[in-house]
């Protein structure tokens, strides 16, 4: 039994062991190039989670993983087939309402860990303060390690590029066939303001994209995927061993 797994303990351990922290992760079922599984967003998220959570349990912090949700926003992808998508306010309700569960329990500390970029989780913080007891935070770990790629990937890409396949490469090699990936070329916009950037689109990917790829996979490695899972657990380890010690003050988290 790993005592931070919610789906592994049994009441007879949570009744002894009050938690101080929760970690959602949230994640989406969708095509990544060739290559990669339609799970890669929630097994990744979900095994950062199971590791970060592990390091903070062995630092004293009462942390408990909650279940994945495996379904984010993607409706810029349902040209792809079995691409599953739910609405933004669907996402929104679903983490509110276990937010409710866990203000019912009298547990304050909720820690987003979203691995999708679909998911426009801080729309849901901002849904959510003030209305709940509960202080909410938000991890994209694909963005908490934005520093360290220059010095691991020479293109980390967007979607099932380098970076993403390199960590595939380390926490399940097994769903990982590297062979049967494209190159992850993008079809430019005929809209300049948008190539430029400097007007924002939500993309249809199935026709920006060849197989839903958007960056060269093909330089990955397990290697490069360890070194990256390494620094992002000790990252967000650390910020669960300092949430779950800060006091819930009236002047919290100032």
């Amino acid at each position: 039994m790993r005592p931070w797994h919610l789906c592994e303990v049994k009441y007879s351990y949570v009744k002894d062991h009050p938690y101080e922290v929760a970690v959602l992760p949230v994640g989406a079922i969708e095509p990544h190039n060739l290559h990669l599984p339609y799970g890669t967003d929630t097994i990744t998220t979900e095994r950062l989670g199971d590791l970060a959570c592990a390091r903070a349990h062995e630092r004293g912090a009462r942390v408990a993983l909650l279940p994945a949700l495996a379904y984010g926003v993607d409706t810029n992808l349902l040209g792809f087939p079995m691409a599953m998508s739910v609405r933004p306010s669907t996402l929104d309700r679903l983490i509110g309402d276990l937010v409710d569960s866990l203000a019912a329990h009298g547990l304050r500390k909720l820690v987003l860990l979203n691995g999708h970029g679909g998911n426009s989780l801080k729309n849901t913080l901002r849904e959510l303060f003030g209305r709940t007891p509960v202080f909410l935070s938000l991890i994209d770990w694909y963005a908490m390690g934005k520093d360290l790629y220059p010095t691991l990937f020479s293109d980390p890409g967007d979607h099932a590029g380098e970076m993403e396949t390199s960590v595939g490469l380390h926490l399940f090699p097994e769903l990982v066939e590297l062979g049967r990936a494209d190159d992850g070329a993008v079809h430019p916009c005929r809209l300049e303001a948008v190539r430029r950037g400097w007007v924002q689109i939500t993309r249809p990917w199935h026709l920006a994209t060849t197989h839903s790829g958007v960056g060269d996979p093909r330089r990955a490695t397990a290697e490069k995927g360890a070194r990256l899972v390494a620094e992002l657990t000790e990252r967000i380890a650390g910020y669960l061993v300092e949430l779950a010690a800060a006091e819930m003050d009236e002047r919290f988290p100032y």
